[in-house]
């Protein structure tokens, strides 16, 4: 599909219509999208409800319209869906809404003085359960109403806790503990919600839930306090009449997330996460529980699988799994009675997996490094590699170059995967500046679009990008996290530095004229290479650690690296080793220090002290802060100076041209 040349200029490519969503109607007739669209204003994305055609035939058709927007779309029995709104007005909270199968304006079925964050509905019922913040001690309705009211009044902020996490990624947990909610969806007026959960505290806190075809129990993960600030999510069977709960799956050294049931209703498939330790990382398993005995067993284990979404057989007797896998996401057929596994797709990365009801089809968002998410169908019963037909929706672009695919070895005898998106004029005549990008996580991999750091904006202005998946990246087996463990400025270090020796020896490659960046893990990389090479012209460190002892005790979710590093007061020698800030004194790489403080996964008190160690060493550094930003930069105006301060520095010092501050900072 044809799509527009967006990358030229911001404003272009911030009005590319994001899809970030997909649902099929029980029938399989129907496909409902989430996408999301700039504002007349051009400062924010607003959510819309699209109809897409699963054959393939009909222009996608836009359902809402509202000014604030739509999110959580899910099917009724009947073809309707429920939605979650703010379009009551600025002063009111989320609510779920309705918008009938023959179509027409959309009405308000359920509220809550907290608002409603999420819903899930059953295949064959009109029970819908939702995900609703309430004050603790709140017995009712009335109840919470008025505690908000007289918190409001008394502009009272604050959050008592009893344990840990306190945050997550970039927002506060608390005051509200989540609950869920159960309730009949009437043919007109609204619902009257059961509370399921009335005193949960944060068991519920970002937990995923599934119901059962005949809406009678849901399935969701529930965190039990098991050691500080790291509470274990166990799996739980909740009746949804009564709101009686049972624990179907836990263990004392693994978690369980991502319930998906089964359409017979009979068993629930999950992802279950055996713990890392000091010497060994995590374990993810897909894995399958009988929903009545809770016998539960690892499926597939023989494909050294890094499960993500998880979709059932239309007839139950497979399970269709993403996972990463050599620079790809695809898609995989797992038989659960043999525990066989093949490859559905050949390339790209998937998401959001729906089977069609006769087991033909999978609907689903396809993504890569040069394409946008696209809703796209495949054939569910393929017995080889297949490419999925894209369908008709918005948001599709032209990239302004072209992408290769790399595998360097390096001295140890590993492969190191990497991309490499070249501008069109790269030639031997006119070698390319090349841009080392160094990926978050660390346990991840590029392999999948990103409107945050999206290489073509940068291929744009005639840069080459690399994008290298080095020790402690995800889809090359345990063997290849085990390669970098415990030492995150070893292996995965001597691996960047193999693959870009191997691109610099191209003829299309000036090698002169090289930088690198990196955001999360990443920014601690690039912060790690700037303290062992001069190698680069210029370093962007975003969202960065700097200094391990510190970040370990202030970051969100501290107890997950104390798994991988120890504790800084049992056992130092990690954080003594591989901490970025003790190189300091080795560093003369120009960099660009960024940081939102709103960042409570890597907190702003690493960026600060970097800024400030730059400074006292004399480093050539700026710092560019956000003080309404988290972990990523979300604003579209924020994330606008955001390439445009990247693009100056660079200029300044890949090009040698004379600094030109932004605007608007």
């Amino acid at each position: 599909m044809p799509g527009v040349a967006a990358f030229d200029d911001l404003t272009d490519y911030y009005a590319v219509p994001r899809v970030n969503g997909l649902r099929l109607s029980p029938d399989g007739s129907r496909l409902v999208a989430t996408v999301a669209t700039l504002n007349d204003d051009g400062n924010a994305y607003v959510s819309a409800l699209w109809e897409i055609d699963p054959a393939g035939q009909r222009a996608a058709r836009r359902l809402t319209f509202s000014e604030k927007g739509e999110s959580g779309a899910e099917f009724l029995p009947d073809g309707s869906v429920v939605f979650v709104s703010k379009r009551g007005g600025d002063d009111d909270p989320a609510s779920l809404w309705l918008l009938d199968a023959s179509g027409g304006e959309a009405r308000k079925v359920a509220s809550r003085p907290g608002g409603i964050a999420g819903v899930v509905t059953a295949r064959d019922a009109r029970t819908v359960v939702m995900a609703a913040e309430t004050l603790p001690g709140a017995a009712d309705l009335a109840a919470d109403e008025e505690r908000r009211k007289q918190r409001k009044d008394l502009k009272v902020s604050a959050v008592l806790h009893d344990a840990s996490p306190v945050r997550y990624w970039d927002h506060d947990l608390g005051p509200g503990e989540l609950r869920l909610l159960a309730a009949a969806i009437p043919a007109d007026g609204e619902a009257e919600p059961v509370d399921l959960t009335p005193a949960p505290g944060r068991a519920l806190d970002e937990q995923q839930c599934a119901l059962t075809p005949d809406g009678r129990t849901v399935v969701t993960g529930w965190a039990v306090p098991d050691e500080p600030g790291f509470p274990r999510a166990q799996l739980v069977a909740i009746d949804t009449a009564t709101g009686e709960r049972r624990v179907l799956a836990a263990a004392a050294d693994a978690v369980y997330a991502d319930p998906v049931v089964s359409n017979d209703g009979r068993r629930v498939a999950c992802v279950r996460a055996v713990d890392s330790t000091y010497d060994e990382p995590p374990l993810p398993q897909v894995w399958v529980v009988d929903l009545e005995t809770g016998t539960g067993r690892a499926v597939g284990a023989g494909a050294d699988f890094w499960p993500a979404a998880i979709a059932w057989a239309h007839d139950d007797s497979a399970l269709f799994v993403t996972s990463d896998d050599h620079g790809h996401h695809p898609i995989f057929r797992v038989d659960l009675e043999t525990d066989a596994v093949s490859r559905l797709t050949s390339t790209g990365h998937f998401a959001e997996l729906c089977v069609s009801p006769d087991g033909a089809w999978i609907y689903a968002l396809r993504d890569s490094i040069d394409s946008p998410p696209r809703p796209v169908r495949l054939d569910a019963r393929a017995t080889a590699p297949v490419e999925a037909a894209e369908l008709l929706a918005p948001g599709a672009v032209d990239i302004p170059g072209r992408l290769e695919e790399l595998t360097v070895t390096v001295d140890d005898g590993a492969s190191v995967h990497a991309w490499l998106a070249l501008p069109p004029g790269a030639s031997a005549d006119t070698p390319a500046p090349l841009l080392l990008w160094i990926h978050g996580g660390p346990l991840n991999s590029w392999n999948a679009w990103a409107w945050r750091w999206n290489p073509w904006l940068m291929v744009a202005k005639g840069y080459a990008v690399l994008l290298p998946d080095p020790a402690l990246s995800t889809g090359y087996g345990r063997s290849m996290i085990a390669r970098g463990w415990g030492q995150w400025g070893g292996t995965p270090y001597t691996d960047l530095m193999s693959v870009t020796d191997d691109v610099v020896k191209r003829a299309d490659i000036d090698e002169t004229r090289i930088a690198a960046m990196g955001g999360s893990y990443g920014g601690y990389m690039a912060n790690w290479v700037a303290g062992h090479t001069d190698r680069f012209r210029a370093i962007v460190t975003h969202a960065s650690l700097w200094a391990l002892d510190q970040f370990q005790g202030t970051t969100d979710n501290p107890a997950y690296w104390a798994r991988e590093w120890g504790l800084p007061h049992d056992r130092p020698e990690r954080y003594e080793e591989w901490s970025p800030h003790r190189f300091v004194a080795e560093i003369r790489t120009p960099m660009l220090v960024i940081h939102g403080d709103r960042d409570y996964r890597v907190p702003i008190g690493e960026g600060l002290r970097l800024w400030w160690d730059l400074q006292r060493s004399g480093v050539e550094s700026k710092y560019l802060y956000y003080p309404d930003e988290g972990h990523w930069v979300l604003k579209p105006g924020n994330a606008r100076v955001w390439y445009e301060t990247v693009w100056a520095w660079l200029a300044t010092h890949v090009h040698g041209e004379p600094w030109s501050r932004p605007e608007l900072v």
